[in-house]
């Protein structure tokens, strides 16, 4: 405000609208990223889809048909349960994420990225199959997020991957607020 002269608009604040309003218990707070997220997943891809985002937390925003984000899942990141590994447990050095060439590991290293990597696919596997049967329907799957290309690698986890899925939200949630005459 003091140095643009005018009032930043906050996605999850109530003057910043949406251009479908999400369907979750009353009271429950949704992170901007994951408006964001279902915005730009409709704007691209329409509804019935699911975003998996790779960020601190590994995230499902759950799109409906007319583009609604109406919930979905949070489990530990990537990059978080490596250093939750390092940091718990003394003997186990930081280790970066890789696809492993093999699945079991003949040394610690080797070990830790097997366990991190195959663990995570069938992470997204099994909460992707879930969450189709729990919705009902054919859904596409949309991956975002700094890791979502090394687990797109020799897996069919996503119908499509958006490395900038969060930012266009963002710019589809400005534009209707522009329209809309908010700001």
């Amino acid at each position: 405000d003091r140095f643009f002269d005018c009032r930043p608009l906050v996605v999850g604040k109530p003057e910043c609208l949406l251009p479908v309003t999400p369907r979750v218990d009353p009271g429950t707070g949704v992170g901007p990223d994951r408006l964001a997220n279902a915005a730009g997943c409709f704007d691209r891809h329409g509804g019935n889809a699911m975003v998996i985002d790779f960020g601190t937390a590994t995230n499902i925003d759950v799109v409906a048909e007319d583009g609604a984000y109406v919930g979905g899942v949070i489990a530990p990141g990537v990059n978080l349960s490596l250093e939750a590994l390092h940091q718990g447990a003394a003997a186990l050095p930081h280790v970066d994420i890789t696809q492993p060439e093999r699945v079991i590991g003949t040394n610690t290293v080797a070990c830790i990225q097997s366990g991190i990597f195959w663990g995570y696919v069938g992470l997204i596997k099994e909460l992707t199959s879930r969450v189709r049967e729990e919705f009902g329907g054919p859904m596409k799957v949309i991956g975002t997020g700094g890791l979502a290309p090394l687990f797109a690698q020799g897996e069919e986890l996503f119908d499509t991957i958006e490395d900038d899925l969060t930012m266009h939200g963002l710019r589809v949630i400005h534009s209707y607020n522009k329209e809309q005459g908010t700001i």
